[in-house]
């Protein structure tokens, strides 16, 4: 499976489709990583998406995708001194 196939599935893109495999390639070069590019991803997929029009509204899934990108957070493991 190549990195780019593993980030769109990390990423529900086909679920959810918003990149193009240009810019995932631009984030997995940019990242270094497939999970620090899935996390970039998943945050750019959270921007609110609520849509209201005529009374017909769609929800928001700006939190679902920001709970997925928690679980490639780095976390910060350095020394203070």
């Amino acid at each position: 499976m190549s990195n780019i196939d593993e980030l769109k599935i990390l990423i529900r893109e086909n679920d959810v489709p918003y990149f193009e495999d240009e810019e995932l390639e631009f984030w997995l070069q940019k990242e270094g990583s497939v999970e620090a590019a899935a996390y970039r991803c998943l945050i750019i997929k959270s921007e609110n998406t609520t849509l209201s029009v005529s009374g017909l509204s769609a929800s928001d899934t700006s939190s679902y995708f920001k709970r997925l990108a928690s679980q490639f957070r780095s976390h910060n493991s350095g020394i203070l001194e």
